[in-house]
């Protein structure tokens, strides 16, 4: 596979900032995936797999399944590529995610309640019509862009680096981050809402969930199961995972907002809120924090700001 640079990786990915963060200690950095083009990290993954289509793959088109931002990924470099991309989202996937996917040109379909069920769909979708069905986790050129891709941009921009940590859904960032920087002595620690936390369940058992039939979380983006590839990379190269509750994932995307300057959504605001909520420790060492996407429901962001609002007014 390698690291070679294709026509979507080089014409769409940027390089992220990685700024420091006084406001959360000495040592912590932020990675602003928020600020990478489509609004997410996802684009990285769905660049290199789209660069290693072949002829024939292209002419098919692509279908994939998404919470938004791996759709958002894949018709940014469909539309970069010239190849037909379908999207199938679930019902939690917020409507800002959808319009932006259909805006760029793909086909988007809403399918089932839970992205399991809607990557149950695609599957089906790509079978039926000949299409290529591209994972948002469990695809070897995805887990390289989205994690080891990003954990080498990462040691050229820090290379006294000493943890990182991240946000968890199926584990292609993670797995691949792992992948990349564990072998160099440094400690990858993800993060998932204790209501749907596939990756850390899997670890404790010692075997992948593939499927997973989790509680409803505000950041939809980790949402559902892991695969045994993700699994497999977290468990053989000692990842930890913790977890948070929706409360502290609410206070994190708020504290972004008044103390960061970002703008946050809930499964971009995961990794955050394991250190506000004290799960990571603090540590000494440089820290990464990556921000992993913004792209929020500005209703949401209404009322988070305006719960803050109303608690500072409280406290006078």
């Amino acid at each position: 596979m390698g690291a070679t640079v294709g026509v979507a990786w080089a014409s769409l990915v940027r390089r992220t900032p990685l700024v420091p963060a006084p406001a959360l200690g000495e040592g912590v950095l932020l990675k602003l995936e928020n600020l990478q083009r489509g609004g997410s990290f996802k684009l990285r993954g769905a660049a290199v797999r789209f660069d290693a289509l072949d002829a024939a793959e292209r002419a098919r088109g692509v279908v994939v399944a998404s919470a938004g931002n791996h759709g958002i990924g894949a018709a940014l470099a469909g539309r970069a590529l010239g190849v037909r991309v379908e999207v199938l989202v679930p019902a939690s996937s917020p409507d800002v995610k959808r319009r932006a996917i259909a805006e760029l040109g793909a086909t988007v379909r809403v399918v089932g309640a839970t992205y399991d069920e809607a990557e149950q769909a695609a599957r089906a979708r790509a079978a039926e019509s000949g299409m290529l069905f591209v994972s948002a986790f469990d695809d070897p050129h995805v887990i390289e862009g989205n994690g080891a891709r990003l954990g080498a941009e990462l040691l050229t921009q820090a290379p006294g680096l000493a943890r990182v940590v991240v946000p968890v859904g199926g584990g292609g960032m993670i797995g691949g981050l792992a992948q990349a920087l564990a072998p160099r002595g440094i400690e990858v620690i993800g993060v998932q809402p204790a209501v749907n936390s596939a990756m850390h369940d899997s670890l404790a058992r010692g075997a992948a969930l593939t499927t997973y039939d989790g509680g409803t979380t505000l950041a939809e983006g980790c949402d559902g199961a892991v695969a045994e590839r993700t699994f497999g990379l977290c468990r053989d190269h000692g990842v930890r995972v913790v977890l948070v509750s929706e409360a502290a994932i609410r206070h994190a995307i708020r504290f972004a907002w008044e103390r960061l300057g970002q703008q946050l959504e809930p499964t971009g605001a995961v990794g955050l809120a394991g250190l506000l909520a004290g799960v990571v420790a603090p540590h000494a060492a440089p820290t990464a924090v990556v921000l992993s996407g913004g792209n929020v429901k500005p209703e949401l962001l209404a009322e988070l700001l305006a719960e803050q609002l109303a608690e500072q007014l409280a406290d006078r």
